[in-house]
């Protein structure tokens, strides 16, 4: 049970210590400090990403650690990350300024904008996406991994395309950290429970709903059907998400650059500011929204067990958790662009799915 209970300490304890000594590289953001210049961050993810997981494949084919380590401590490594992360809010919170919110509010949502220590070597939400990426990566391996030596025969492919997907899942996030920087996470959220506690406890533990059933079973035996709709809905989300993050990302940092060498880029502005209504955000205001929300249906199908709720959670969770923020981003930007943002919404009239909402 203790080892349990530490394990997800001891993980976040690695991947901190390997952000700060590995190399990064440093680039500035969207968000501007107290100064008025770009916060600066130190983007080394995927660096950390993939020592942490050879770490680990080493220790397992020396025999150090079984290969369904975190799924044999799983139980214990949800309390271990959930005490974790109710201390990190706590911390975070207490110790700022409060707002005009109240005590709950504040816990909940975060009074620190964008916190940053050691000089700026460490930014709180990307670390926190960090760790939280890598635990998930490792709780997908393990439990596939026990899925896989329980069931000698009754293996499942949905089980290991599952994991598949959830490795191409994280491992792009962490390519790509550069292009977060210019999302709403980082524009708009501070950090208390929802992002502190979500990222170390319910990021890594609860995106794995799926496998928290499917690897404690042998294979359904259902054929390739479901895997390959699971698998062509999955890479749709992702090219949605994906390719309008970072046609956003080019056109904040390069204006006159064409998204992917063919997508020019079409505003409607008020003579100081502008807005993307071309290319992907031309199909909705949220149209990566809609991305995430196929990806995670793709995931959940993919198993291959569509009648089994537990994986069914995952794309639920998106949905009512992108739904009201599409309503708050609504409002922020509202306020903030005033006229213009209504000439944006008369350009491009749908939220988030084209045609439909």
């Amino acid at each position: 049970m203790l080892v349990g209970l530490l394990a997800p300490c001891l993980v976040y304890a690695l991947v901190l210590g390997l952000h700060v000594a590995l190399p990064a590289r440093v680039v500035d953001g969207y968000v501007r400090g107290a100064e008025g210049r770009p916060l600066r961050y130190r983007l080394n993810g995927l660096a950390v990403y993939a020592v942490v997981l050879g770490l680990y494949a080493t220790a397992c084919r020396l025999g150090l650690l079984p290969w369904d380590f975190f799924w044999q401590h799983r139980v214990a490594g949800v309390l271990g990350a959930v005490v974790l992360g109710l201390g990190f809010t706590l911390a975070i919170v207490v110790a700022a300024p409060s707002t005009e919110r109240g005590l709950l509010a504040d816990l909940y949502l975060g009074r620190l904008e964008n916190p940053q220590w050691r000089g700026g070597v460490i930014d709180a939400k990307m670390a926190l996406y960090l760790l939280g990426a890598v635990q998930l990566a490792l709780n997908v391996v393990s439990f596939a991994a026990h899925q896989w030596l329980a069931f000698p025969d009754a293996r499942s492919p949905g089980v290991v395309l599952h994991a598949v997907l959830f490795l191409f899942f994280t491992g792009e996030y962490l390519f790509f950290e550069e292009v977060h920087l210019y999302t709403y996470d980082f524009v708009a959220e501070r950090v208390g429970f929802k992002l502190g506690w979500g990222c170390i406890a319910f990021y890594p533990y609860f995106y794995a709903v799926g496998l928290w059933s499917a690897a404690g079973a042998p294979s359904p035996g259902r054929g390739t059907a479901w895997l390959i709709v699971g698998g062509a809905l999955f890479f749709a989300g992702w090219l949605l998400s994906r390719g309008a993050n970072l046609q956003k990302f080019w056109f904040k940092t390069e204006p006159s650059r064409k998204a992917f060498g063919w997508i020019a880029p079409e505003v409607v502005s008020d003579g100081e500011r502008s807005l993307l209504v071309s290319g992907f955000w031309g199909l909705s205001r949220h149209v990566n929204y809609l991305g995430e929300v196929l990806m995670a249906t793709g995931l959940a199908l993919s198993l291959g067990r569509p009648s089994d709720p537990w994986p069914w959670l995952y794309p639920l969770y998106y949905v009512l958790l992108l739904v009201p923020r599409e309503r708050d981003d609504e409002r922020r930007c509202a306020a903030k662009y005033g006229p213009l943002w209504r000439r944006y919404t008369e350009r491009v009239p749908y939220r988030i799915v084209p045609f439909v909402y």
